[in-house]
């Protein structure tokens, strides 16, 4: 399935794309996309109706984060070789993992609001997963079963607090916010998780183009990983790491200003589009 979460912020409704790509209101089967409802007994029940006798759902309507109260936000640092090389930093013997604030995320279409003191504001476009039920000390080969489905997450982030006032601790940078989804896709749509590629545009400049399959640490082995120290509730959000072509990977270094239009897009989830406003 392709699930949304559509509405006014703060009253948003559970929305699915039919077969057509026709928005179908889903909230008479479901209240929300929470760490409560993203479950697999909630997704066989979905996956049984017939998306085309629902009503649909007006155009124009805003699209906002495809989760609500995530239980979770894990990240992942340099988890793509090009990108840890391009910022000067040694290959991970093992996944940097970091928290972001489950309240920064935003829809995928709203404006990226920007305070004057945030000279280094950056982009980073992440294949992010969910989980679907809880986790804890999973194989590599049993992982995928705990994943209920993939979106686009950008991991915007403070470089001046993350690098400097963070002291090593990158949360601080790292929870100003986070556009997510559109779409969150279920799994069965991914053929292969370890070939997508994903791509982020700044004002029409090609920044970002990069491809799974690149990734130092896959998805497997992630959950395998993070598990064995902690407890995946389903809810959680593990971000994989973006590919090179950050902002502060370009000669000169190119952050983000006021007017920039950011345009994300990645294999099998859809796209982003939105504009950094004045805080």
């Amino acid at each position: 399935m392709k699930l949304l979460r559509v509405g006014d912020l703060g009253h948003e409704k559970v929305a699915a794309l039919d077969a057509n790509n026709i928005m179908r209101d889903l909230s008479s089967h479901i209240e929300d996309l929470n760490p409560e409802t993203l479950n697999f007994d909630n997704l066989k029940k979905l996956e049984q109706i017939k998306l085309e006798e629902l009503p649909e759902v007006k155009k124009g309507i805003r699209i906002g984060s495809c989760i609500n109260r995530p239980s979770n936000i894990l990240c992942i640092g340099l988890n793509y070789s090009l990108h840890a090389e391009q910022t000067g930093s040694k290959l991970p013997d093992y996944p940097i993992v970091f928290n972001k604030s489950p309240d920064c995320l935003q829809g995928p279409f709203d404006p990226i609001k920007k305070n004057k003191t945030q000279e280094k504001l950056d982009y980073e476009v992440e294949l992010a997963v969910v989980i679907g039920k809880e986790a804890s000390n999973v194989s590599e080969d049993e992982a995928l079963d705990y994943v209920f489905g993939y979106f686009i997450l950008n991991d915007i982030s403070d470089r001046h607090v993350q690098k400097v006032i963070g002291n090593g601790h990158w949360t601080l940078g790292k929870s100003w916010c986070a556009p997510a989804g559109g779409n969150l896709v279920t799994k069965e749509h991914i053929q292969d998780v370890n070939d997508i590629n994903l791509s982020l545009s700044v004002n029409g400049e090609v920044r970002q183009n990069g491809n799974t399959k690149n990734m130092i640490f896959k998805v497997k082995f992630l959950i395998t990983h993070i598990s064995k120290y902690l407890t995946l509730k389903p809810g959680t959000i593990i971000s994989t790491g973006t590919p090179a072509g950050t902002g502060m990977e370009q000669k000169p270094q190119k952050f983000l200003q006021i007017g920039d239009k950011l345009h994300l897009k990645v294999d099998h989830l859809g796209e982003q589009k939105y504009e950094i406003v004045e805080a």
